[in-house]
């Protein structure tokens, strides 16, 4: 590389015909300017400029060598705004994971979205209820809610969920409404993957073990069950927030409600410097909030 030693000083110099002007461009001093001009011209074995105490001009040699010399800067500023913008712009393929539910209506729709406002990003989404490993399967990045364990991962909170127990004002009509975690064990409880429900009591989380007729693996058929008067359930808020605005269902038990606990994005390390993932995650935590 020593061939390019003196090149780019050499152009702002005979463009602005200063020395001095040509290093505060540059961002050096005048006396680096003139060392690695005269490098270059040694290098050479030809005069390129003539120096005064008050002008610089070109010689015959410098006025050919400009010509070809600005090309070259040409092209290698060029280079490196190209490098830079695809540093900061987001391209190529985005492999990531979720749970299905979410996935499917708060995840999925966003990442078509950020796909319209970036065209050179490509998609592999896995929806999974199961805990990937990302390194393993080559992810980018993985949706997790609630509480996370210990990793090497790096996490970002994205936004917060609230868990609801809720059920059908018919239900609650013919069973009466829990006012506390006593009465609570005396109602049908539709039961999912989690086998304890949480509450604040007295300032302190306590678990409550559900019982009831039905158990079953999928939030949106708890959630059925639910809305057919078969029991109550704990479910978060992105399940249930528009039955309880339109009132197919209630919520109860709200005083004992847990609280609020997060939605996250986790990455590899050695994937946080990465631009297609910084920038879907900063997208991410913008719409989800």
């Amino acid at each position: 590389m020593k061939q390019w030693i003196g090149i780019s000083e050499f152009v702002a110099v005979a463009e602005l015909q200063s020395f001095t002007k040509a290093a505060k461009q540059l961002g050096i001093s005048v006396a680096q300017v003139s060392r690695n001009i005269a490098e270059l011209e040694a290098m050479l074995a030809i005069k390129l400029l003539y120096r005064s105490t008050r002008s610089v001009s070109l010689t015959e040699e410098g006025q050919l060598y400009l010509q070809h010399c600005r090309h070259l800067v040409a092209s290698l500023a060029e280079a490196n705004r190209t490098l830079a913008n695809l540093k900061a712009t987001p391209r190529g393929q985005i492999k990531l994971t979720a749970p299905v539910f979410y996935g499917e209506t708060r995840i999925a729709p966003l990442l078509h979205d950020f796909m319209r406002l970036y065209p050179d990003t490509e998609l592999d989404l896995q929806l999974s209820n199961n805990k990937l490993d990302l390194v393993q399967g080559g992810f980018d990045l993985a949706i997790r809610l609630g509480t996370l364990e210990s990793s090497s991962l790096i996490a970002r909170k994205l936004a917060s969920r609230t868990q609801y127990v809720v059920a059908s004002p018919a239900y609650l009509a013919q069973n009466g409404t829990p006012q506390n975690l006593t009465e609570l064990a005396q109602h049908q409880c539709l039961t999912g993957t989690v086998a304890q429900w949480r509450f604040m009591q007295q300032g302190k989380v306590v678990q409550f073990k559900p019982q009831g007729r039905i158990v079953c693996n999928s939030g949106v058929a708890l959630l059925d069950a639910a809305l057919k008067g078969l029991g109550l359930v704990q479910l978060p808020d992105y399940y249930v927030g528009e039955k309880l605005q339109r009132g197919e269902l209630v919520a109860v038990l709200n005083q004992l409600r847990q609280p609020d606990d997060g939605i996250w994005a986790l990455y590899p390390q050695n994937r946080h410097l990465s631009a297609k993932v910084r920038v879907l995650v900063d997208y991410l935590a913008a719409k989800l909030n």
